[in-house]
C-alpha cells in the first residue's frame, strides 16, 4: 500500500510526509537500508510518545462518558482498549500492516500481522498525527476507532470466570475445570479454543487470542446456558 493510498484510508495527509515514513517503519528495515552509513529513522521514538497520548485521549474520554463508574471500573476499561489485541485490531482496520516497511525476516516470518508490531505501529502513527496536526487531528483520527473498541471491550471487562464460579458454588463442593481443546496459528499470533467443563460435561466454549481471554468467553457462554445471562447474538 503506498503512502498516498494509506493516507486517503485513515483520512489524513500529513504536511510533513517524513514523520508518516517514520512512523511505517519498523527497526529491522532501518537496520537494513543504512544511507551512507546513517540509519533511518524507525517508529520507536514516535511509538514511545503516541503510547502517552493515546492513555491520555482514553482516559479523558472515560472520564467524560461515564461519570458515574469508579475509578478501579475506568482502569480496566482504560488496560482493556489500549491493550495489544485491542490496538492490533485497529490497526487492521486502517489496512495498517500492508503500509508497514518490514525487513526481510520480518517480512518472511508475517510481521504485516504480528500484533505487537501493527499495535506499536498504531501508537507511533497516533504521535505522528499529532506532532503533525495538533490534538484535533489526533483525536478525529483516534477517537472514530477507539469508541466503538471501548464500547465492544467494555462486555470484556466483567470476569465471567468468577460470575460463574459463585453460580456453580451455590451447591457446595462443585466446581468447574477448563480445558484447551485446540490451538492454531504461528507463535506470535495464536487463537485458543477452550471449553468448561461441569461435572465431565462442556457447558461452555469460547476462542480467543489468549488462553484468558477464550475461558472468559467459555464461562461467559456457561452463564448463557444456565440462564444467568442473556444471549444477545
Amino acid at each position: 500500500m503506498t503512502n498516498e493510498l494509506f493516507c486517503e484510508t485513515i483520512g489524513y495527509k500529513f504536511r510533513n510526509p517524513g514523520l508518516l515514513d517514520e512512523a511505517l517503519t519498523h527497526s529491522s528495515y532501518a537496520n537494513e537500508h543504512n544511507r551512507d552509513g546513517e540509519k533511518l529513522k524507525f517508529n520507536e521514538r514516535l511509538e514511545f510518545f503516541g503510547d502517552a497520548i493515546l492513555e491520555f485521549l482514553c482516559s479523558e474520554y472515560l472520564f467524560t462518558t461515564y461519570g458515574d463508574l469508579p475509578e478501579g471500573a475506568l482502569t480496566k476499561m482504560r488496560a482493556a482498549a489500549v491493550c495489544e489485541e485491542s490496538l492490533s485490531v485497529l490497526g487492521g482496520k486502517i489496512g495498517l500492516g500492508e503500509a508497514l516497511y518490514l525487513g526481510r525476516g520480518e517480512e518472511q516470518n508475517g510481521g504485516r500481522e504480528n500484533p505487537s508490531i501493527v499495535a506499536d505501529a498504531f501508537e507511533a502513527l497516533l504521535a505522528a498525527i499529532y506532532l503533525d496536526g495538533g490534538r484535533r487531528a489526533a483525536e478525529a483520527f483516534l477517537y472514530p476507532l477507539l469508541i466503538p473498541q471501548i464500547k465492544a471491550v467494555t462486555v470484556h471487562t466483567k470476569d465471567y470466570k468468577s460470575l460463574l464460579q459463585q453460580f456453580i458454588q451455590k451447591e457446595p463442593g462443585e466446581s468447574v475445570e477448563y480445558v484447551l481443546e485446540s490451538e492454531e496459528g504461528p507463535g506470535h499470533n495464536k487463537t485458543f479454543h477452550m471449553c468448561v467443563k461441569y461435572q465431565n460435561n462442556v457447558v461452555g466454549r469460547g476462542t480467543g487470542k489468549s488462553k484468558r481471554s477464550a475461558e472468559q468467553e467459555a464461562a461467559h457462554d456457561a452463564l448463557i446456558l444456565f440462564g444467568e445471562l442473556k444471549d444477545e447474538t
